[in-house]
């Protein structure tokens, strides 16, 4: 019994032993593998940041308005006999979109012409006579009196005439038909909407502190959202009198459509304007910063060793970022590969 014991216990101490040893061993194998890991050079890709010439640059948003809107109406109520038109088609200046039914309108002109055409002949007979003193000239002067009378009946039953056709007054897209064939038309009831996008206006809201760079000196570049390659010069058109609630004045400026028409009524963009005048400044890629947006940091390499930075940003332009404090010309700056870069870290680029 007792030497069964001993046998037990010299086993659990070899056991224990073995045990002991493994972890120590296994401790040392990754002590040393970190500081081999740790060690390591870390691959990356840098460039030495040099003075951009940078110039002072404002953007705000904004919305595409069309140059010219209307909604069109008959001066002269009747039945709408055709619809020459429809929504989203293409018209041209002049072109008939509705015709108002004129029949009637065009007996009353007939008539008018055979009064006009048996007061014309009294005219000439009146004339002769009148002449030989066969009549007196109180019957001329009435007979033209009653001539001239029927040709303005004429011209007004004609001016009616033609506004029963209903024409687009410029060249542009339908947008809506309020009406169709068989409707009824009167003054003022709107049938159909146009609107003209070959040319646009662009109003955005500015601060009351950047008015004064909205001037001759600045050139203003417009930017549609949906079209970003697409840069348009925009020509100032006027500066709000009255604030918002937001104490901003809108500004309006005048630009071209692209090719196409693309940019439709009621689209967004931005305006970006440029001063004359141009500083020299820190810009880095914005892909090279990294922490967080109320500390944001950056690698460098001084020495052969990765150093974080942190650094202030005063502004963003696309994918580049202009930096304020933190880095300065000359220095080394880390702009991929960090997978695995940490604080003092070797590296080679």
């Amino acid at each position: 019994m007792k030497k069964k014991i001993f046998y037990l216990t010299a086993a659990l101490i070899l056991i224990v032993a073995i045990v002991a040893v493994l972890i120590r061993n296994k401790s040392v194998t990754e002590l040393r593998a970190f500081r081999a890991e740790k060690n390591k050079q870390i691959h990356v890709q840098a460039e030495h940041i040099k003075l951009t010439e940078q110039y002072d640059e404002i953007i705000y948003s904004g919305t595409f308005e069309p140059a010219r809107e209307t909604k069109l109406s008959s001066d002269i109520q009747g039945k709408i006999i055709r619809v020459l038109t429809d929504a989203g088609k293409y018209v041209r200046a002049g072109e008939t979109l509705i015709m108002i039914d004129n029949s009637l309108m065009k007996l009353q002109l007939q008539t008018t012409q055979v009064q006009i055409e048996g007061l014309q002949s009294d005219v000439n007979r009146f004339k002769i006579l009148a002449g030989a003193d066969a009549v007196q000239k109180i019957q001329l002067e009435k007979a033209e009196l009653a001539l001239k009378t029927a040709q303005l009946q004429k011209a007004t039953i004609e001016e009616q005439i033609n506004k029963t056709f209903i024409k687009a007054p410029f060249a542009g897209v339908v947008t809506s038909m309020l009406t169709e064939e068989g409707a009824f038309a009167a003054p003022g009831v709107p049938l159909l909407q146009i609107i003209d996008i070959s040319s646009l206006k662009f109003t955005a809201n500015i601060p009351e502190e950047e008015l004064p760079r909205f001037n001759s000196t600045y050139k203003i570049i417009i930017t549609p959202d949906i079209y970003p390659e697409d840069k348009l010069t925009g020509i100032l058109l006027f500066t709000g009198s009255r604030a918002n609630q937001g104490n901003n004045y809108p500004v309006q400026f005048a630009v071209n459509n692209i090719s196409g028409q693309r940019i439709k009524a009621g689209m967004f963009g931005k305006v970006s304007l440029t001063g004359t005048k141009s500083e020299r400044k820190i810009v880095i890629p914005a892909s090279a910063i990294t922490g967080s947006s109320s500390k944001q940091l950056v690698y460098t390499i001084k020495d052969g060793k990765a150093i974080m930075s942190e650094i202030t940003v005063s502004g963003r332009y696309g994918e580049k970022a202009v930096i304020s404090s933190g880095l300065k010309e000359g220095d080394i700056l880390i702009t991929n590969g960090f997978i695995n870069l940490f604080n003092g870290a070797n590296v080679k680029y």
